[in-house]
């Protein structure tokens, strides 16, 4: 007469026949309040009635056991068990849950006005996580609620072991798990639990992506190459992941095409390629190492540079090969090779080398340098000259006995003019400037006289003037 909405009446009524030990009444008046979701794989556990039915109902679970002990059972416990067995529950979890009258009823209500999440839930808090796994695979359960509903409670209690055992029982190929592994790995990553994920992916032997992790593990953290000589075994591991891949992937192309669709796939040549980076990021690591330990380390970067980095990280290692061990030519070797393995641009490397040894004050080694460089076999003919260019923008801090020796290192005569030029030594340009061909004699002197001229060196002016 009121007008008022009658759900909380009936929901109230059902309760109480609920506690009376009514099933079959309390069904009947839940049928009237209770409505099954809209989306049954929203991520929640369903309207707050069903999750009142379902707490209390778990919380007065009865002892009685059916099949052991029929004269305990009333009459009417076993015609709300024998209705609820006619569910569709192919998939009947052994133990307690079977037998138990009071469980079959969580599941009557579960099935007809709960999610798959609320039923998932409810499975392995009851320990049946094979029924959990079956239940998400029939009902094609989006990824999210593998995460929440079994994922996350399999790894809070310890029970990742037992997942992965039965995931392999179900399915051995594990295809049919592969959207939900791939996303309890990103959902790992987002966390930053990369132990539990690099379990994982050993377990489904996506040997490329442990690779990847086991480079973050190799990386993550460390400060200095002592650090990372600690961690090579972390290296050996990648070693393993990708020689494991590589005869997985010679044994799968004799026989037809393996669908390995959520694995990571790359091909040969690459894996080859990242094999040969982590043999020289071993050779850097020991060598670095071993320069760190005898105190010959002079750079003290906040970042440390590794080849598992971009092309400009793989030049700073370059870089602090060469500067770090007891002379440039102790380094040069390894990182020739990794600037010839990864194609860098040498001569960029080579001059921010000059450039520290500069800062350094170290100009002898400036020119062993040069003299590693030309030996190498692969250095263009101006190299040598460009490198001493870069690193005269330093000219004010090179003593000028040293200073002369490096522009006479150079072997172009255009190049010592445009050195002495930049360094204001224009009586030596000139000197060099008047043994050229005449026609760029000419236009040589007359350079050199301008900037006299704007300098206010009268002498070379005139000198230049008369010249001309």
């Amino acid at each position: 007469k009121s007008g008022l909405d009658p759900g909380g009446a009936w929901h109230a009524w059902g309760m109480a026949c609920l506690k009376a030990g009514n099933l079959n009444s309390a069904r009947e008046k839940f049928n009237r309040c209770l409505k099954p979701p809209m989306d049954l794989n929203q991520l929640n556990h369903g309207s707050r009635l069903v999750q009142d039915v379902i707490q209390y109902l778990e919380s007065t679970v009865k002892p009685v056991l059916i099949a052991d002990d029929d004269y305990f059972a009333t009459l009417r416990e076993l015609e709300a068990t024998v209705r609820t067995r006619s569910l569709s529950l192919e998939m009947m979890c052994e133990g307690k849950i079977q037998h138990n009258s009071y469980y079959q009823e969580c599941l009557f209500y579960l099935h007809s006005y709960g999610t798959n999440l609320a039923i998932i839930s409810f499975y392995m808090r009851h320990d049946c996580m094979r029924e959990a796994l079956l239940h998400l695979l029939n009902k094609e359960s989006p990824s999210e609620v593998f995460i929440e509903g079994i994922f996350v409670p399999s790894y809070e209690s310890g029970k990742l072991h037992m997942l992965e055992n039965l995931l392999e029982t179900i399915d051995p190929g594990l295809e049919s798990w592969g959207v939900y592994l791939i996303a309890a790995c990103k959902y790992l990553q987002r966390k930053n639990y990369y132990h539990i994920l690099y379990e994982l992916q050993q377990f489904m032997k996506d040997h490329v992506r442990a690779a990847m992790t086991c480079i973050r593990f190799f990386t993550h953290g460390a400060k200095s190459y002592t650090e990372l000589g600690g961690k090579q075994t972390w290296l050996l591991k990648i070693k393993d992941h990708l020689k494991v891949y590589l005869q997985e992937v010679s044994r799968s192309s004799g026989r037809k095409k393996m669908a390995f669709t959520f694995r990571k796939k790359m091909s040969a040549t690459d894996v080859s390629r990242h094999i040969n980076t982590v043999d020289l990021q071993m050779e850097v690591t020991k060598f670095l190492h071993q320069c760190e330990s005898s105190g010959t380390s002079q750079m003290t970067d906040s970042s440390l540079p590794t080849l598992f980095g971009n092309n400009n990280m793989k030049m700073d290692v370059a870089c602090k090969v060469i500067l770090e061990g007891k002379n440039i030519e102790e380094g040069f070797g390894i990182a020739f090779r990794v600037l010839q393995d990864f194609q860098l641009e040498a001569t960029e490397v080579y001059s921010k080398v000059a450039k520290q040894l500069v800062k350094q004050q170290k100009y002898s080694e400036i020119r062993q340098l040069l003299k590693c460089v030309n030996e190498s076999g692969v250095a263009a003919k101006n190299d040598g000259d460009n490198i001493i260019l870069n690193c005269l923008n330093e000219f004010r801090n090179i003593p000028a006995e040293d200073l002369d020796n490096l522009i006479q290192d150079m072997d172009s005569d255009e190049n010592k003019i445009q050195a002495y030029m930049m360094c204001n030594k224009l009586r030596s340009a000139y000197l060099v400037s008047v043994r050229q061909e005449k026609a760029r004699a000419v236009q040589l002197v007359q350079h050199v006289r301008q900037l006299a001229e704007s300098s206010g060196d009268d002498v070379v002016k005139a000198i230049c003037a008369q010249w001309l």
